[in-house]
């Protein structure tokens, strides 16, 4: 016989949200594998919205008690008139009896997938989890620090908004206590002396009378001067006592460039943006200080904002190191490698000058990835062409330099946890 254990208590304040993220952690796999297979089904602008989530009935069943074999027991079991020892018994025919899920066959029971409601936090955790920027260090303290707040202690004076409510509690407490117990233990005393002499059998006379004014009177006094202990005294309250405390600087800038000469079609720029759109989500939503720079290039380099960036129809020839050496001014005139941590990502079809492929080479080897914690190149077309050519021959020598191609949309994202999965060792 099998017991199942319900709570049934009332659900207290937030209740709901431990259990909902206790929910979460448990089915943490399924929920990861659940998002993996939504977004599939939809549009780059619209993969940080909430989506439900389902999940099949099975892989949520609750733990159950029951007992174990054992003992001692006597039953009697009901005969059959079909089959004896040794019968062997044929397979029904069409398939079992019930199925769960969905599906469920037409004389048996089914139950229907757990379906339930991701926000839009919780679906962009699970999104980008186990993603990081690679080999992002903490640099040096800037020239003007950042401070955060920390508490160390208490103190005895400070604001309103920052008294320890507990904390001035109990020293009212301790005060109250200190004080008034030993004229409580007095009054105790004197109370069993005022009893005794109002038990007395013995005819009462005035010296016995008198005896009882004063003690009533002595007793009256010292629960008088206990009423008159405060409660809680100014001298009973506790405050959090915080302090600026320096700490280093994580400053990251991602670098943004993105080809749109004639070569680039609108499948291939497409493709582009919807990579940079992932980047961007990425790193807004991972990470509080970081800034990004959108380079668009075709014959012409150009920093522009990030509507410009993302639905310009500019177009013209093809110069990728006029990209480049825009980067590396940048870089010189507002990002110096000790107080940053520089990353590059670079989308292109790979069409280029041939003069100018290996000035390309030149400059991403000698003046960017000297500078840069992680530069990604991606191709958004088949072809290996000067370009590509030119960026192989940097791999081998420059470990934070990566390069992929991505030929379609649903190739974008699983080329991205590629270039972003988190690293389990290294810098």
């Amino acid at each position: 016989m099998l017991h199942q254990i319900i709570d049934r208590r009332l659900a207290g304040k937030n209740k709901s949200i431990a259990n909902r993220e206790r929910f979460l952690r448990r089915f943490r796999h399924h929920i990861r594998e659940a998002v993996t297979d939504a977004i599939r089904d939809r549009g780059i602008q619209d993969i940080d919205e909430s989506t439900s989530i389902t999940i099949p009935r099975k892989d949520v069943s609750e733990p159950v008690f029951g007992h174990g074999p054992g003992g001692t027991r006597e039953m009697v079991h009901p005969g059959n008139q079909d089959y004896t020892r040794g019968d062997r018994i044929k397979r029904p025919q069409g398939g079992g009896a019930g199925g769960g899920g969905s599906q469920a066959s037409q004389d048996g029971e089914g139950e229907d997938d757990f379906v339930f409601q991701l926000s839009r936090e919780e679906f962009m955790q699970y999104f980008f989890e186990d993603l990081e920027l690679p080999r992002l260090v903490t640099t040096q303290l800037l020239a003007v620090p950042s401070w955060k707040s920390v508490r160390v202690g208490y103190a005895a004076e400070g604001t309103p908004n920052n008294i320890h409510i507990v904390r001035s509690l109990r020293g009212a407490l301790g005060r109250r206590i200190a004080l008034g117990g030993p004229l409580e233990e007095q009054a105790k005393a004197l109370e069993a002396q005022l009893a005794a002499l109002k038990q007395d059998p013995a005819p009462l006379t005035q010296s016995r009378r008198e005896a009882i004014v004063a003690l009533t009177q002595e007793i009256e006094a010292l629960r008088e001067r206990i009423r008159r202990i405060p409660f809680i005294d100014p001298f009973d309250l506790r405050y959090v006592n915080r302090a600026k405390q320096q700490e280093p600087s994580s400053q990251a800038v991602m670098f943004c460039v993105m080809d749109v000469s004639g070569s680039m079609d609108e499948q291939r720029k497409d493709l582009s943006k919807r990579f940079f759109i992932l980047l961007y989500l990425f790193l807004t939503k991972s990470y509080e200080r970081i800034e990004m720079v959108f380079i668009r290039h075709h014959t012409r380099a150009d920093e522009v904002d990030e509507h410009t960036f993302f639905h310009s129809r500019e177009s013209g020839g093809t110069v990728v190191s006029s990209a480049l050496e825009l980067m590396s001014q940048i870089i010189e005139a507002r990002y110096p490698p000790s107080e940053w941590n520089i990353y590059g990502a670079q989308a292109s079809d790979g069409d280029n000058w041939n003069d100018d492929s290996p000035k390309c080479r030149k400059l991403l080897s000698e003046a960017i990835l000297p500078r840069c914690r992680y530069f990604a190149y991606i191709q958004v077309a088949q072809e290996e062409q000067n370009l590509w050519t030119e960026y192989t021959q940097m791999l081998a020598s420059h470990p934070q330099f990566a390069m992929k191609k991505v030929l379609a949309s649903n190739e974008i994202y699983p080329v991205f946890r590629e270039l972003f999965e988190k690293q389990t060792s290294g810098t």
